[in-house]
């Protein structure tokens, strides 16, 4: 399990939303959402925004399909928050997607819009394996939302990483 010390308290993992595949010549990177990518994206933010989840940091990749989840995201919250694009993000190792998380302390809560299977592993770092197939034995769906909450003991530091809630579409 990932220490952070001080840590966000609260983190929020997005899978991008359903993406088109690629058309003739063009690269992954540049994969859009399709319409039921969009479908998808709208109805987990309009739900998380009725939760009240909201983030004090957004970091996305810079992937086109992350892009459109997070701009869709930020739509269902009215706009209040600004979103930190990243470029490290794609392709990234699980260590990468924690070292961010890490890096954005004090903050209380952190959400990130990534890939797969980055987010399944970085997920399984903070709930543990058996955890983490007992709660999503089939995997991060596209536009899946997973809120993960530290569970603190008396002397302030994380004892446990527990799943809140997980919203898919």
């Amino acid at each position: 399990m990932p220490v952070l010390q001080p840590p966000p308290f609260r983190i929020y993992l997005i899978r991008h939303a359903r993406a088109a595949w690629p058309a003739g010549s063009e690269r992954d990177f540049d994969r859009r959402l399709d319409d039921v990518g969009y479908a998808e994206i709208e109805v987990v933010g309009a739900r998380a925004a009725d939760r009240g989840y909201l983030p004090d940091v957004v970091l996305s990749s810079t992937a086109t399909r992350c892009r459109e989840t997070a701009q869709s995201v930020r739509r269902a919250f009215n706009d209040a928050f600004d979103i930190i694009y990243v470029d490290e993000m794609y392709n990234a190792q699980p260590e990468t997607y924690q070292a961010l998380i890490a890096a954005q302390s004090p903050s209380h809560s952190v959400m990130l819009i990534g890939h797969n299977p980055t987010l399944d592993a970085v997920a399984e770092a903070f709930l543990g394996q058996r955890k983490m197939e007992s709660l999503l034995p089939s995997g991060f769906p596209t536009a899946g939302l997973a809120v993960l909450e530290a569970k603190v003991d008396g002397n302030g530091n994380v004892a446990e990483w527990q799943m809140l809630e997980f919203l898919s579409p």
